[in-house]
């Protein structure tokens, strides 16, 4: 078995979904009292939201490149960054590393494609909904269309994010203006919604809508479970 890298603490509800979820993963495949090997390093969120909304990117690279770094030396084969929104950085964090990275958006692109889905919606952060770095790989890499909410939809969803979700709360009200926002998504086209931030699950699951749900953490961690036990006997 491979042993997972993460970058985590971004925030540390969601990881602590990844760390779950990875666990049940190789326990599934396994059976018995197997788990996952994984090597996480968890980051203080709080440093890294204050430098997301001041624009200072190449400063978040810095910090995840080298906690990245100490992911490798510890002896990880494959890297996961817990979080859609700070793929903006994964091609310097790769840069400063040998391992490879297993990218979510591709992770993502792969089930979608699998299952026949050419349009889809896109929540994330107001970071992933709008700039170019996630929603242009779906579209340029696996030529599949993205949509995202209208401008106050976007605020409402980023809001819901940092307000809310990354610290525990989970309104019920709250849920009602999201799955508002994935109705909407569908009427104008999209065949499927993907959950773009890896809190947002904690909120909305399939059983609330009708509209087929993409759930990136889900996703993200079974593709590297699979990783992990490629070549397991």
């Amino acid at each position: 078995m491979k042993t997972i890298g993460m970058l985590g603490g971004m925030s540390w509800e969601s990881t602590a979904s990844y760390y779950k979820a990875l666990n049940q993963g190789v326990k599934s495949k396994l059976g018995g009292l197997h788990s996952a090997k994984v090597h996480l390093y968890s980051v203080d969120f709080a440093e890294i939201e204050a430098l997301q909304h001041k624009g200072e990117w190449h400063q978040t690279a810095e910090i995840l490149s080298s906690a990245a770094k100490s992911v490798e030396a510890a002896g990880a084969d494959f890297l996961l960054i817990c979080t859609n929104t700070m793929h903006k950085v994964a091609d310097d964090i790769q840069a400063s590393i040998n391992i490879p990275i297993l990218h979510i958006a591709d992770a993502t692109a792969s089930q979608l494609i699998a299952d026949g889905v050419q349009k889809v919606g896109l929540l994330g952060t107001a970071f992933t909904m709008e700039q170019d770095f996630y929603k242009g790989r779906l579209k340029n890499k696996f030529a599949i269309d993205v949509l995202v909410p209208a401008k106050q939809d976007r605020e409402i969803v980023n809001r819901i994010i940092y307000d809310e979700l990354c610290r525990g709360v989970i309104s019920p009200a709250s849920r009602e203006q999201y799955l508002a926002i994935i109705a909407a998504l569908a009427e104008q086209g999209a065949e499927a919604v993907i959950l773009g931030c890896t809190e947002i699950a904690l909120l909305v699951q399939q059983q609330d809508t009708h509209v087929p749900l993409y759930d990136t953490t889900e996703i993200h961690a079974a593709k590297a479970v699979e990783l992990a036990l490629m070549d397991n006997k």
